[in-house]
């Protein structure tokens, strides 16, 4: 427990990020975009450290977003085949991770929103990790998913090292500050899932 204290009190985004490079950064977009048990993995708060450490010269910001976006179009896709695969029992296998509410926001998500889904679900923690194995459960047309995914992935990288890139530019010794950064993304991120639970309350 004292270890764990210990982990988390001296924990630096900065030098983690840094320490994991591009091809860290690169597998742990891909399970999280995807690959259902990388479901709470930090894919947002990773991205924007990324964007800040590039304003500030650790990593070259074009590079960045290629493999960013690449990882994270990757994972999505290999997330359809596992849907398209292993069917709808495959979602129910882990029932402790991926909870029966997370599946049911998502298919409600999907009932809104349509093929849109694949591109609004990657600013959506949680969900984005679901929606591309239901969409291969729901045997999608495969060329309109890569369409979606494609443009999804693109924009989702792309704003979020833009807008990192920025603020590290423009405001001196911000990478100092990406662990209050990172929870604020955090719960920017869960914003509609709080508005869900809200609504639900009061009716």
């Amino acid at each position: 427990m004292t270890q764990l204290i210990h982990l988390l009190t001296t924990f630096n985004p900065s030098t983690f990020v840094i320490s994991v490079g591009y091809i860290g950064i690169a597998s742990i977009l891909f399970a999280e975009s995807g690959i259902l048990l990388g479901i709470f993995l930090p894919g947002d708060s990773l991205l924007f450290a990324a964007g800040l450490l590039s304003a500030q010269g650790m990593f070259n910001p074009f590079l960045l977003f290629i493999i960013s976006a690449v990882a994270a179009i990757a994972g999505d896709s290999t997330g359809y085949w596992i849907g398209k695969r292993g069917g709808t029992a495959l979602l129910h296998k882990y029932p402790k991770l991926i909870k029966k509410e997370y599946i049911t926001r998502t298919e409600l998500f999907y009932a809104r929103w349509g093929g849109y889904t694949i591109i609004l679900a990657r600013f959506v923690p949680i969900i984005r990790t679901i929606v591309p194995t239901l969409a291969g459960v729901g045997k999608m047309n495969y060329t309109k998913f890569v369409r979606y995914n494609i443009l999804g992935g693109i924009l989702w990288v792309s704003l979020i090292i833009m807008i990192s890139y920025a603020l590290g530019n423009y405001i001196p010794g911000i990478q100092h500050y990406l662990i209050p950064l990172t929870f604020i993304i955090i719960l920017i991120s869960f914003i509609p899932f709080l508005f869900r639970f809200i609504k639900q309350r009061l009716q």
